[in-house]
This record gives structure tokens, sequence and C-alpha cells, in this order.
């Protein structure tokens, strides 16, 4: 015999509203005592820093110094201290290009450090500055640069990566004939100009750079023997001819290599 039981009676809403507000209150008072827990926790000794420890390849600091130029910089412990700032202090340090800080359980930091590698000075001897080997333009003690024999690369704004992509491509074309490129510019025309270690200055013109390698082979393949032919040194060239270019050696006048018809038009 089955038996029909009756719904239970809805709470009055009095009940609901003083239930529903103890359970916030509760989760209230828990929120609020969990922050008081963790912000005592942050504040006991234990997570004070104590200890930055870093590593990389370094050349031009040393970990002492480093640690002795950003530490005051620093607030907070192991749980507040601003990574972002602390990675930016550490690339303020001269040399420095890159940091990676990461925190270390219960009160280090850990510092990877990535050093600028010069590969050339950068601008006018009065303004110069340096370039790393992605193309970077960096400002540090030139008198900290290993090397003595840096070229010096030139060209316009946000270019840099360019003029030295150029000089690595050029540079052992010159080595075949014993010279050595020391100075690359690329005009705000967006004309080259190198100038190798006798002073000789050359004008490469404009164009992609496999053009002007493309003119600086042809170029560096026959001056042996243009030179060897009137027994002088090369003064200046201009590659900027279509099929050939014009020289000029040391106690000659001008000399020519390529189609006649294109040197006259030239000049």
């Amino acid at each position: 015999m089955s038996r029909t039981l009756p719904l239970p009676k809805p709470l009055p809403l009095d009940v609901k509203f003083m239930n529903t507000l103890s359970m916030v209150f509760g989760l209230a008072f828990a929120a609020m005592a969990l922050a008081w827990v963790g912000t005592w926790l942050m504040r006991q000794p234990l997570f004070a820093l104590k200890a930055i420890h870093v590593q990389g390849d370094l050349t031009h600091n040393n970990a002492v110094t480093l640690r002795a130029n950003v530490a005051p910089r620093l607030a907070g412990n192991f749980f507040t201290v601003d990574l972002a700032r602390t990675r930016a202090a550490f690339e303020a340090v001269p040399w420095v290009r890159k940091a990676v800080v990461q925190r270390e359980f219960p009160n280090r930091l850990r510092v990877s450090l990535q050093e600028h590698q010069a590969m050339a000075y950068w601008g006018p001897e009065e303004d110069s500055r340096l370039v790393n080997h992605f193309g970077e333009v960096f400002e540090a003690n030139q008198g900290d640069v290993e090397s003595e024999a840096l070229p010096r690369l030139n060209g316009p704004q946000g270019q840099a990566a360019l003029v030295l992509q150029g000089y690595q491509m050029l540079a052992p074309e010159f080595e075949k004939l014993d010279a050595t490129l020391e100075q690359l510019e690329l005009t705000g025309r967006g004309s080259w100009r190198a100038r190798l270690d006798s002073e000789a200055v050359l004008e490469l013109g404009h164009g992609s750079l496999e053009e002007i390698l493309a003119r600086t082979q042809r170029f560096t393949a026959t001056l042996t023997q243009v030179s060897s032919k009137f027994g002088r040194n090369l003064e200046s060239a201009d590659l900027r001819y279509g099929n050939g270019y014009a020289l000029k050696l040391r106690g000659v006048t001008t000399t020519g290599m390529g189609d006649k018809r294109d040197r006259k038009e030239r000049r």
C-alpha cells in the first residue's frame, strides 16, 4: 500500500536570510584569518632576503660587485620583492645585456646574467658606443674592451644590425687582399662606404647587401692585377659603376676597370 509523503515546508524568509548572513560572515572571517596568517608569515625573519646567487659567463663584472651595486636597490622579502624591478636593476649595470631573476625558497634570489659581447664601435669617435653580436647598440666603458682591433661602424638609428651584417659579409673579401676592413658606414641616403687599414676609401654605392657583396667580390678579384701594373697602392675606389670600378692610386690620376662607356657616363 503506497503512501504519499508531505513535502517539507519552505523555510521562512527571515531564517534563510540569517543562514546566508552567517555563511557570509563565516567566509569573511576565514579570509581575514588566512590573510592575517599570511601577513604574519611574510614578516618572519626566515623570509628576509639573505643571499643573491649570481651566475653566468661574466667577463666585465663579478658577483661581489654586482651584489654590492644592486642589493641596496632591493626592497621587500622573499614574497614581496619586485622581480621586474630587480631585473631592471641588474640590467642597468654596465655590460649586462639580460638578467633572469628567480626566487629560491625561503630567502634567496638566483640571477642568471648575459653580458654584451662587443663586436664593433658604433658612431663617430667623438660620440662612440659599442655594438654587440646581436647588432644592439649599448654604452659601456670602452677602456674595458678586450680587443684592440674592433672595427668602427656607423649608420642611421636602428640600422646597427644591418651594418654589422654587412661588415661580417664584406670583411672576409678584403682579407683576400691582405687588407683589413676598419670602417663601414651606411649613409642617411642609403649608400655604403668602406675604409681599409691602408686608409683607402671605397664607395660601394646603393643596394642590398647581396649587391654590395657582388661589387666587392668583382673589385677584390681584379684589384691585384691593376695595382701591380702601376706599382702604386690604392688611395680610393668607386664601385658604383654597372660593369666595373674607378680607382685612384697614390701617384696616379685615375684608373678604371670595366666598360669605358659606363665610366664616361659616370664622370
